[in-house]
C-alpha cells in the first residue's frame, strides 16, 4: 500500500497531480487508512504510470480516459485502441509540421538580421507586423 506522497514519489509526480487525476476520474477514489489517509495498491500505482506515459505521449485527458474505459473492458477490439493512437499520431504530425514551419520562420528572421541596431531589427519587424511572416500559424491568443 502506498500513501500519497509515496505514490508520488514512485510516480515521479505530484500529489495535485493524482488528486486533479482523482476529481476529473482517471484515478479511482482510493481507500482510506483508519486515521483517514488515502491508500493506494499496486492497481493504482500501474493506473498512474499508464495515465503518465500517455500523457508524455500527448495523449489528452479524454483520450485517456477513452483508453482506460478500454482497458477495462478487454472483451473490446483492439482497433478501438487503435483508432485512438492513430488520432494521437495524426495530431502529433500535424504539430509537427507547423512546429517545422515555424522554425523555417524564425531561421528566416534570425537570418535576415543585418546586425545593426534595435531601430532597424528585422526580428522585431516581423514580430510587429504579422503580415510579413511568412509561416502559417496559429496565434496562441485565440
Amino acid at each position: 500500500m502506498y500513501t500519497i506522497g509515496a505514490l508520488a514519489r514512485h510516480a515521479g509526480t505530484k500529489v495535485q497531480t493524482i488528486r486533479y487525476y482523482e476529481q476529473v476520474g482517471l484515478m479511482p477514489e482510493p481507500g482510506r487508512s483508519a486515521g483517514g489517509q488515502r491508500r493506494y495498491d499496486g492497481a493504482a500505482r500501474d493506473r498512474l504510470a499508464f495515465i503518465r506515459h500517455a500523457r508524455q505521449l500527448g495523449f489528452s485527458l479524454d483520450a485517456i480516459r477513452e483508453l482506460l474505459g478500454l482497458s477495462d473492458r478487454p472483451e473490446r477490439p483492439c482497433a478501438d485502441v487503435d483508432a485512438i493512437a492513430r488520432r494521437q499520431l495524426r495530431a502529433v504530425e500535424a504539430r509537427i509540421v507547423r512546429l517545422e514551419a515555424l522554425r523555417g520562420e524564425l531561421t528566416r528572421m534570425i537570418g535576415e538580421c543585418s546586425g545593426g541596431t534595435v531601430s532597424d531589427c528585422r526580428v522585431l519587424e516581423v514580430l510587429r507586423d504579422h503580415g510579413e511572416c511568412l509561416a502559417e500559424h496559429e496565434h496562441p491568443d485565440g
